[in-house]
């Protein structure tokens, strides 16, 4: 899996798709900015925010878990150039920008991030990965402007779920 930060814009072809009247949710032009920020090839993303109801059944249908989570990625191709799914789940969200007390445009950049890391392979499963993973996605926001995620404490640990 490649480690290197672009160095020439990447071809994006973005969907974002709007489940929940949510009146936080992040605009179309902010979320190609976050995924663009974290592309490190070519991709065909869709991002779809949704509301809490469609979160749960997403989370307990792909991954046996009966409750909303913040981000969900769904990689269709695991290489260059990449084509996958992301679900945030606007209530969930919400509620975790303000337990952090942190900007949610800052948390829904850090989840947009997250989850095109893992479509583009990263993952966190064991602590060097996932040092690895926090590393970047710090490196990542603070170019964006965004302050380090992970000086807040997250209820749901150093990870999104």
């Amino acid at each position: 899996m490649p480690r290197s930060r672009p160095s020439k814009p990447r071809a994006l072809t973005l969907s974002v798709q709007y489940a929940t009247r949510s009146r936080h949710a992040p605009s179309e032009a902010q979320i190609e900015e976050w995924v663009r920020a974290a592309l490190e090839h070519d991709a065909q993303v869709t991002v779809r925010v949704v509301a809490m109801t469609e979160g749960r059944e997403l989370n307990r249908t792909y991954r046996g878990k009966d409750y909303a989570t913040n981000v969900l990625t769904f990689v269709m191709n695991g290489s260059p150039p990449y084509q996958g799914d992301l679900a945030l789940c606007a209530p969930v969200v919400a509620r975790e920008a303000r337990e952090q007390g942190k900007p949610i445009a800052a948390h829904y950049a850090h989840l947009t991030v997250h989850g095109i890391l893992h479509l583009q392979g990263y993952e966190h499963e064991n602590e060097l990965d996932a040092l690895r993973m926090e590393r970047l996605e710090t490196r990542i926001l603070q170019r964006l402007g965004y302050p380090d995620p992970y000086t807040a404490t997250s209820p749901h640990g150093r990870h999104p779920q």
